[in-house]
């Protein structure tokens, strides 16, 4: 038998059974809800318009008891409807869900699941509410909704994960424990490359600037921008001295000592990436070619001291180790090198298991190991001191690819990807 219903005068957006099956409800975007008999479709009441919703009613959930309803709205707010025993109901508790009040807090989705009541809404974040005792705060867990093109581990307190995305979120989590926090920024641009150390944020966009915020714990303070005259294609914190940055544009690189420009080297060959050393002494800069130009620095100067070959594709990212021996680097043509930073000479090769280019790399602390990232969405981690077929393969880490890798001790990575999400991997010593 099929029924058909017209009661609704918009869209209808969501439609729910009862636990017990005897009857169902529809909510729909005309800001009403109505109960039917579920074994003859005949409507039986419906959810009165006191103290209703006042914007489209995008998803409704049953109490597990089916004495109550659970509803959600464009108006940003959720109502518990006490259902009586003729069919109709009314509203017993309104739920105010935490945001700035702009569309993305329009809430779309929601589920009663035992004793704990759970929002959506359209910018991503959950809200968490007891059954029980729904006056108590609710929990927010909230995320990113675009690809994290960067992450960040604090050296002072590792388990703090700091990640980017391309919409200019940066979001703080707690190894452990998951979502802590939105950090706001007074200047809310576009993210491209980002770095962080234990007091500063240093990013960069499409709009040629490169900013530095204060951290201040949960927050994010004064914010101060250098104009370098190009778009930033790669930048890199001295770990050591963190007032160092040097940052890659197409036809060089330039030298920043805070938000001060020290110097502008124009380079013979189109730049793709680099990175300074911890202390500040040197940088290392890779090139469309294939070469990795190495660097000393010496005040504002940067003078060529070497030009290393190996790579067959375009740089795509460098990295030091922490003990300042050794630096990777690897390209988009999948293959990663480890090389001896003294001697200049590799250290670790054949680095040839991604089936796809190199996105991101990451030493763990104690430099003996390091963990590449890419766009075939594995996370791949070798022992320097063992062949690379020695690996440690993650594979589907992040679908769509992996865009950030750090360690955050000698066992565990953490990676983001294109996915938009963060994972913490465990590594079992073999």
């Amino acid at each position: 038998m099929v029924v058909a219903s017209w009661d609704h005068s918009n869209f209808v957006n969501c439609v729910r059974f009862s636990p017990d099956g005897g009857k169902f409800i529809s909510v729909s975007s005309d800001k009403t809800g109505i109960l039917y008999d579920a074994k003859t479709g005949a409507r039986i009441g419906e959810l009165s318009s006191d103290d209703g919703h006042k914007g489209s009613i995008y998803a409704v959930s049953w109490s597990p008891d089916g004495k109550q309803v659970l509803t959600v709205s464009a108006d940003k707010t959720a109502k518990i409807w006490e259902i009586s025993e003729d069919g109709n109901g009314t509203v017993k508790k309104t739920l105010a869900c935490p945001g700035s009040g702009g569309v993305e807090d329009m809430l779309v989705g929601c589920l009663w699941q035992n004793d704990y009541l759970v929002t959506v809404s359209l910018g991503g974040t959950i809200s968490l509410f007891s059954a029980i005792d729904p006056d108590k705060a609710p929990l927010p867990l909230s995320g990113h909704m675009k690809n994290i093109t960067s992450l960040s581990v604090l050296r002072s307190n590792p388990k703090v994960i700091l990640s980017s995305s391309y919409d200019g979120l940066i979001v703080k989590w707690i190894q452990g424990m998951g979502y802590s926090g939105k950090l706001e920024r007074k200047v809310n641009a576009q993210i491209k490359c980002f770095a962080a150390v234990d007091e500063e944020i240093v990013s960069s966009g499409f709009d040629n600037k490169v900013w530095r915020n204060s951290l201040l714990g949960d927050e994010c303070g004064d914010a101060d921008s250098v104009d370098i005259g190009s778009q930033p294609k790669d930048l890199s914190l001295a770990i050591g001295s963190p007032e160092l940055a040097l940052v890659s544009v197409d036809s060089g690189v330039v030298l920043l000592s805070g938000t001060k420009v020290l110097s502008t080297t124009n380079l013979e060959f189109t730049v793709t990436a680099c990175v300074i050393a911890p202390d500040g002494s040197e940088a290392i800069v890779g090139g469309q070619d294939g070469k990795l130009h190495v660097f000393s620095i010496n005040g504002d100067t940067l003078t060529e001291e070497a030009i290393l070959e190996k790579h067959r594709g375009a740089i795509s990212v460098i990295r030091y180790s922490p003990n300042f021996s050794m630096f990777a680097s690897g390209d988009v043509n999948r293959e990663a090198v480890v090389w001896d930073r003294h001697s200049r000479e590799v250290k670790l090769k054949n680095m040839l298991y991604h089936t796809a280019r190199i996105n991101c790399m990451a030493w763990s602390p104690d430099s003996s190991m390091v963990a590449t990232g890419s766009l075939d969405t594995c996370v791949i981690i070798y022992e320097v001191d063992k062949p690379a077929s020695n690996r440690i393969t993650i594979k589907g880490a992040h679908l769509g690819g992996v865009y950030g890798l750090a360690f955050s001790d000698e066992c565990s990575v953490v990676s983001s990807g294109e996915d938009a999400c963060i994972r913490v991997w465990k590594l079992t010593p073999e």
